[in-house]
């Protein structure tokens, strides 16, 4: 694979996991091999969470990175510009979720 890929979940309150999903021919020579193939994360597991938790706004993508990028720049960039790297992730990334609040509440 030329790149690697992330799934990445963040919400109201900043990033809460960030995660690479294992290289699909890795994957295939594993079970050529006969051996244990990388795991991936549960991305499901994620999806139940943002789904009872809708006052938090979760937001999910998947999206790919050139192949130097690691998971740790992936959380040290939402840590120096959460805004910027959520806009950037949204803009690059397929949405695998989204309660994203779009609209501010109305104050009654």
């Amino acid at each position: 694979m030329k790149n690697n890929r992330f799934v990445v979940m963040w919400d109201c309150n900043g990033l809460e996991a960030v995660e690479q999903l294992p290289d699909p021919a890795e994957t295939t020579f594993a079970l050529l091999k006969g051996t244990e193939p990388p795991k991936p994360p549960n991305i499901m597991h994620w999806r139940l969470r943002a789904q009872f938790n809708t006052q938090r706004h979760y937001e999910i993508y998947v999206f790919e990175t050139v192949k130097g990028i690691t998971k740790d720049d992936i959380v040290e960039m939402f840590e120096a510009s959460p805004q910027t790297a959520a806009d950037t992730i949204r803009r690059i990334g397929t949405v695998f979720h989204s309660d994203r609040r779009t609209r501010q509440p109305a104050i009654l």
